[in-house]
């Protein structure tokens, strides 16, 4: 049995857009806050900055914490691959440091991401977003701290 997992995520909404990292498998194309795993002795703040710095090539400014999930494997739609997965991730509200961002410095994407993308808030609920719970809340402004529970 594997270990739960802390992941800590990032929320960047500039103008109505939401970024997020660009992901290709089998099914398509599919998107995901940028953000991963913490390393042991790591504060989850700092997890996000590193996270971000290696997945979107840019340095944030982490804020308020506004949403945990958990993502049980076993429950969820990819069961057949993911059971013994369990994960708690946690959604810092964050900003780019600097507002001539390129997202071409990426040192560390994961092995799926194909890229960074600015996505209207608006039409979220058309891609394969995940955790897909947030697509309503964003659609909803609902930016406020809440536990998500297990959800996709």
């Amino acid at each position: 049995m594997k270990p739960i997992r802390n992941s800590a995520k990032a929320i960047i909404i500039e103008n109505e857009k939401i970024l997020l990292t660009k992901n290709k498998d089998d099914f398509g194309f599919f998107y995901l806050f940028p953000g991963g795993g913490q390393d042991h002795g790591e504060e989850l703040k700092d997890a996000v900055q590193r996270e971000c710095l290696e997945e979107i090539g840019e340095k944030v400014v982490v804020s308020n914490l506004v949403y945990v999930r958990e993502y049980i494997g076993k429950n969820h739609e990819f069961a057949a691959w993911d059971s013994d997965a369990h994960q708690v991730e946690f959604y810092f509200q964050c900003s780019l440091e600097s507002s001539d961002s390129t997202f071409m410095n990426a040192t560390n994407p994961d092995k799926d991401q194909v890229g960074v993308e600015w996505i209207d808030i608006k039409n979220l609920e058309e891609i394969r977003l995940y955790p897909k719970a947030l697509s309503k809340i964003f659609k909803n402004n609902e930016l406020e701290i809440r536990y998500l529970g297990d959800v996709n």
